[in-house]
């Protein structure tokens, strides 16, 4: 079973989303500085747009996601140990998620959306780098 089909199996989606919902505040809360003042002024504004919209935007992306980060996946499993090589490979990984939210972010129709995401984005690689071993964490849970 690839890493899409694990992710978003039915049964096991409300749980992925939750926990990468839950990564996503973990690692917004874990920034400091002035730049983390920034991220987390930043998602306080998309979270502000409605209850549940994070969940939501999970959810809508977290298919193509798992579509990007799949040869990722494959590679990981094949080398013995999946997390170590999703983290030795974090830059990769962050291009992957990134090529998904860099067009939803010019597509969206909300200016705050945009906004937000054209100001953080310049930080952006960085920050999803800093979370890939969360993140390696979540998916070795979910695609077992």
């Amino acid at each position: 079973m690839g890493l899409s089909e694990a992710l978003n199996d039915a049964s096991k989606k409300p749980q992925v989303v939750a926990d990468c919902c839950k990564l996503v505040d973990e690692e917004v809360a874990s920034k400091s500085g002035l730049s983390g003042l920034a991220v987390k002024a930043g998602y306080a504004a998309v979270k502000g747009i409605k209850p549940g919209f994070i969940a939501q935007v999970v959810e809508k992306l977290l298919p193509e996601f798992a579509q990007k980060l799949d040869p990722i996946w494959s590679e990981a499993t094949r080398s013995g140990n999946p997390s170590a090589h999703l983290i030795s490979n974090r830059s990769q990984v962050a291009d992957a998620l990134l090529s998904v939210t860099d067009e939803k972010a010019k597509a969206s129709s909300s200016g705050v959306v945009r906004g937000t995401y054209e100001k953080l984005r310049g930080s952006a690689k960085k920050n999803v780098e800093d979370a890939v071993p969360r993140l390696a964490q979540l998916i070795q849970k979910h695609a077992s």
